[in-house]
């Protein structure tokens, strides 16, 4: 009598009943997760089982991961149906239209809270991670900087010798190719590299300046030394551009790899909504009879 005078009084002031039952969509949205949850763990079994690196009947990488892509396929088909089908079971609706709108609604938020849970459990291990390296970084550099001195003093190295050696680090290379030690010639052209790289009279000039310590260093005549830097650099350019084209190449791979998985990732999207709006209506029928 109650919900009949309540139904009465909404048509006579103009109330529309809800039609849309959100404690029934979280009933599927749970029910979904659940059985996905379920079947997820029965695969892994099932996938576990099948590694046997000791007979080496282990399936490869390629048939492994479609036949985990179709298992994951066929489980969001089950788990979204039923959650659909539930939903639409426990909410009572009478009209086709309704059920398909909670079994939507079930996949939308479904989806949404799939997605939130995956991004916020990666972001909490990447977080973690990031600031154990970080703790640990810290404490190290602060017990290095503390056991510094100790050493210093214990192996009897004066604090003046230290900046004298530093200071032979920093200090500039010699003019002269030929009064170059081994060490200094290495730097030298480390240091000319970018120059001659960057090309122009810019690097003219470095480009002669490696020639001179080549020839110094390795005692040969300018023309030999300048024969061994062109054919340096011949190499790396030709070294580089390969390395360009193969990074192009994988970069194109990468690309069609990602915009085919991103349509099968949207294909496998709409299945699933197809499949909740199926079972919701497929409970509608079943309530009609």
């Amino acid at each position: 009598m109650t919900t009949h005078a309540h139904t009465g009084l909404d048509e006579a002031y103009g109330k529309t009943p809800t039609r849309l039952s959100w404690g029934a969509i979280f009933a599927g949205v749970v029910i979904a997760v659940a059985v996905q949850l379920v079947l997820g763990i029965l695969g892994a079994g099932i996938g576990l089982t099948m590694v046997d690196p000791v007979n080496g009947t282990t399936p490869g990488a390629a048939g492994f991961g479609i036949g985990a892509g179709i298992y994951w396929l066929v489980t969001t088909i089950v788990a979204l149906g039923a959650g659909g089908y539930a939903a639409a079971r426990v909410a009572g609706v009478h009209e086709r239209f309704d059920a398909l709108v909670h079994g939507l609604v079930v996949w939308g938020v479904t989806l949404i809270m799939t997605l939130y849970l995956l991004t916020s459990a990666v972001g909490g291990i990447i977080g973690g991670g990031f600031r154990t390296v970080s703790a640990l970084a810290s404490a190290a550099g602060t017990t290095v900087s503390a056991a510094a001195p100790k050493a210093a003093s214990l192996a009897g190295i004066d604090e003046g010798d230290v900046r004298n050696e530093a200071a032979a680090y920093l200090s500039p290379a010699p003019s002269d190719p030929a009064q170059m030690t081994s060490e200094q010639a290495q730097k030298e052209i480390t240091r000319q590299l970018p120059d001659l790289a960057r090309g122009g009279s810019t690097g003219a000039q470095a480009e002669s300046r490696i020639v001179d310590i080549v020839a110094a260093q390795r005692k040969i005549s300018h023309a030999e030394a300048q024969a061994q830097v062109t054919r340096a650099k011949q190499q790396f350019v030709q070294t580089k551009n390969e390395t360009i084209s193969t990074v192009k190449s994988a970069t194109d791979t990468a690309a069609g790899a990602a915009a085919g998985t991103s349509f099968v990732l949207v294909l496998a999207l709409l299945i699933g909504a197809a499949a909740s709006g199926f079972g919701a209506v497929a409970a509608t029928r079943r309530a009609l009879r």
